[in-house]
C-alpha cells in the first residue's frame, strides 16, 4: 500500500523537558519533515530569529487571524497567545511530509480532535519535577516568577499524560532520542481513515 499523504507527530511536555534537544538529535534520521512554527505574541528573546523559532506578531494581528479561522489550534499560555497556522500544515501533508508539532496539552487535544487518524502524540518529561525546575533555572532566560509559573503549569500538564500515545522520560538524551526516532518512523506509516476506505474498495476486486 502506497502512503499518499503525510502524517503528524505531536510533541508536548513542560518547558525544560528537552523537546528541542531531542528533535535536534533525530531530525536528520526521520525523513522529509515540516516543523510547524508557532505564531506567538510573546516578546522575542535574545538569540531567537523571527520565522525560525516563532512567527512573532502583536496581539491585534493574532486576534485577527483567530477571527478569520487561520489557526489549527491556539492557546493563551503564561500571558501570551500561541497558535499554529493551518495553511502550511495542509501543504506539507499534501506533499507527504511528516509534520512535527511542538505544542502544549491544549493544542494536542485540538489537533487530535481534528486530525486524529493521522496523528501520533508523544509526551516528553523530565524524570522529576525538581529536575525540571533545576533545568529551567540553569537556562537563565526567565525571571523567578516565570519559572514558578512554568513549574505550576507542569504539575497540571503531567496529569494529562494518558491523553498521549507515548511517554518519553528524558533522563538520558541519547536513549530518549533512540525511542523518539522509532516513534517518528512509525508515525509516518500511520494510515488515515480515507486511505483505509480506499484500500478496502480496491481490495474487494471479486464480484
Amino acid at each position: 500500500m502506497n502512503h499518499k499523504s503525510g502524517a503528524i507527530l505531536v510533541l508536548s511536555g513542560p518547558s525544560g523537558s528537552g523537546k528541542s534537544s531531542l528533535l535536534a538529535e533525530v531530525i536528520n534520521d526521520i525523513g522529509e519533515c515540516y516543523f510547524s512554527i508557532s505564531t506567538t505574541t510573546r516578546p522575542i528573546r535574545k538569540g531567537e530569529v523571527n520565522g525560525v523559532h516563532y512567527h512573532f506578531v502583536d496581539e491585534e494581528e493574532f486576534k485577527k487571524d483567530i477571527d478569520e479561522d487561520q489557526f489549527l489550534e491556539y492557546a493563551f499560555v503564561h500571558g501570551n497567545y500561541y497558535g499554529t497556522s493551518i495553511k502550511p500544515v495542509k501543504k506539507a501533508l499534501k506533499e507527504g511530509k511528516l509534520v512535527l508539532f511542538d505544542i502544549d496539552v491544549q493544542g494536542n487535544t485540538i489537533v487530535t480532535n481534528r486530525l486524529g487518524d493521522i496523528t501520533t502524540s508523544v509526551f516528553i518529561s523530565s524524570p522529576t519535577l525538581s529536575e525540571l525546575k533545576k533545568r529551567l533555572e540553569a537556562r537563565s532566560t526567565d525571571a523567578k516568577e516565570v519559572i514558578d509559573r512554568r513549574v505550576k503549569m507542569a504539575r497540571k500538564e503531567i496529569q494529562r499524560i494518558s491523553e498521549y500515545d507515548y511517554l518519553i522520560v528524558n533522563d538520558d538524551l541519547k536513549k530518549a532520542a533512540k525511542i523518539l526516532r522509532i516513534i517518528a518512523i512509525a508515525a509516518r506509516v500511520k494510515v488515515s481513515d480515507n486511505e483505509i476506505n480506499e484500500f478496502i474498495q480496491t481490495w474487494e476486486d471479486i464480484d
